[in-house]
């Protein structure tokens, strides 16, 4: 647990004309992570594997170091050499830091970072502290995004059923971009496919590619939609749940939401997925899928 200024702190601090005091950390034990770093790096990741693992498959998926990536790694070290952080920094800025040494002198470094940062993740208030280092308690993020996580793990409960769930075909791009933007809206308040269309699109399409889009349709209407974003050996953390508007409340979602976990589970333990705190009927809908929540993560969108 980190133990630096925290959202609650800082706003006291205003409210008293107290400045955020952000003392410069030693960037000496910061360093670029190299493809020699992998096995360290996915070690010190393995340590949390269900909140680390969108960073642990970035780094199988595409190697440490990769445009795929949208960032760079870096890692923190303490006196003795271990790792105590680890951050993609980038246009997803994703932390992992067991120390407030760590967390502050990775924010330091992304204070500079060459890609645009779009956003920071992290569990429990770390991504707060993270953008306080980074600006110096001088900005607020465009929105800030509580998350629950909700975790499937073996043995599964719910039973699957035979819903016609299935990989996703190239030929149905467009509307499965279409409902992933849609998702994307109402989480953040941007429209990808306004935003930058060429590049969604790719996106999208690698991951249907690379078959880890599932879809349930209706003659030529999707009616579910679920990704996986990032997968390991260990967890698969699935994005962009979505049900057809005309197929909303009455069932389906969770129908659908357990057949692809039982697939899932076997051949991962734990499956995985990340909800706004504000959407309770999406969250009653996972727990009848059978899932459970059990942390809370931030994302700042700045």
């Amino acid at each position: 647990m980190l133990h630096t200024l925290n959202a609650n702190t800082l706003e006291v601090r205003r409210k008293s004309g107290m400045p955020f005091v952000s003392i410069t950390p030693d960037l000496s034990k910061v360093r670029e992570l190299q493809e020699n770093n992998t096995a360290e790096v996915l070690a010190f990741l393995t340590i949390r594997p269900v909140h680390t693992v969108v960073m642990t498959s970035f780094i199988t998926d595409n190697g440490i170091v990769s445009e795929l990536n949208r960032g760079k790694f870096y890692g923190y070290r303490n006196s003795e050499g271990k790792l105590e952080g680890v951050a993609l920094i980038g246009h997803s800025t994703l932390v992992e830091a067991h120390t407030d040494a760590a967390i502050r002198a990775l924010a330091f470094v992304a204070k500079t970072a060459e890609t645009p940062i779009h956003l920071i993740m992290s569990s429990g208030d770390a991504a707060q502290t993270f953008w306080n280092h980074m600006t110096d308690g001088l900005r607020q993020p465009r929105l800030t995004c509580v998350e629950r996580l909700f975790e499937a793990a073996f043995p599964f409960m719910v039973q699957g059923t035979d819903c016609g769930l299935r990989l996703a075909d190239a030929s149905e791009l467009l509307p499965i971009a279409e409902a992933q933007a849609e998702v994307a809206f109402i989480e953040c308040g941007v429209d990808p496919m306004i935003r930058d269309r060429e590049g969604f699109l790719k996106r999208v399409a690698r991951r249907i590619e690379q078959g880890r889009v599932f879809v349930v349709f209706d003659g030529d209407k999707l009616v579910f939609k679920a990704d996986i974003i990032a997968e390991t050996s260990e967890v698969a953390y699935l994005e962009g749940v979505f049900v057809g508007e005309e197929y909303r409340g009455k069932g389906i979602g969770p129908k659908c939401l357990s057949a692809l976990t039982v697939e899932l589970l076997s051949r991962v333990a734990n499956v995985c997925l990340l909800s706004n705190v504000d959407f309770g009927s999406a969250h009653r809908s996972f727990e009848k899928a059978g899932f459970r929540s059990s942390d809370e993560c931030t994302t700042l969108f700045v």
